[in-house]
Order: structure tokens, then sequence, then C-alpha cells
């Protein structure tokens, strides 16, 4: 499946909420994300919420490179190839849940 890079945060919250509702999907293991540190965890989590890098750097007070920097490290740990993978994979995992925020 290949996401867009211009979808929106709403778009692509809902296509993870419809994909991760479908009951032929068998979820990753929560072990798929052992690799991160709990930052990376954190900022996985708000990259899942559809948040920007300058975003999740003003929530948790970074600078914009330190959280690009995160996300960049955190697709290396994961094999992921782009955000909309993560979304997926944070989803997929139970790291974040749909419509709990």
């Amino acid at each position: 499946m290949v996401i867009a890079r211009c979808a929106s945060p709403s778009v692509t919250r809902r296509l993870i909420t419809d994909l991760a509702r479908r009951p032929e999907r068998q979820p990753l293991s929560g072990q798929a994300l052992d690799c991160l540190t709990a930052r990376e965890r954190e900022v996985l989590a708000l990259v899942a919420a559809g948040l920007s890098n300058e975003e999740i750097a003003g929530g948790l007070y970074l600078s914009p490179l330190t959280a690009k920097t995160h996300v960049s490290r955190i697709m290396t740990k994961v094999s992921a190839r782009d955000r909309a993978q993560l979304v997926v994979m944070a989803y997929e995992t139970g790291l974040v849940i749909p419509g709990h925020h």
C-alpha cells in the first residue's frame, strides 16, 4: 500500500483507523518496537497522531532537528521506508490504539 506524501494528517488517521479495524489483519507483536528507547516510542506515537517534526519538537521541547533525528533513527531501527509505514506499525503493535489520544 502506498500513501501519498501530500495526504493530510486527518486523511492518514482515517485510513489507519480503517486498516486497524479490518478483522483479517494480523497485528505485529509489541516486541517489534523493543529496539526503541522510551523517547523514541513517545516520538513514534506522535508521528502516528499525525504530527509534523516541528509539532513534535514543540510538544516535547526539542529542536526540530532533534525531532527529525529521532524520526530518522526510528525508521532505521524498525526498517520503515516512510512515515506512513511508521504510523501503520504504531497501530499494528498496539503502541497507538484507534480512538485514544
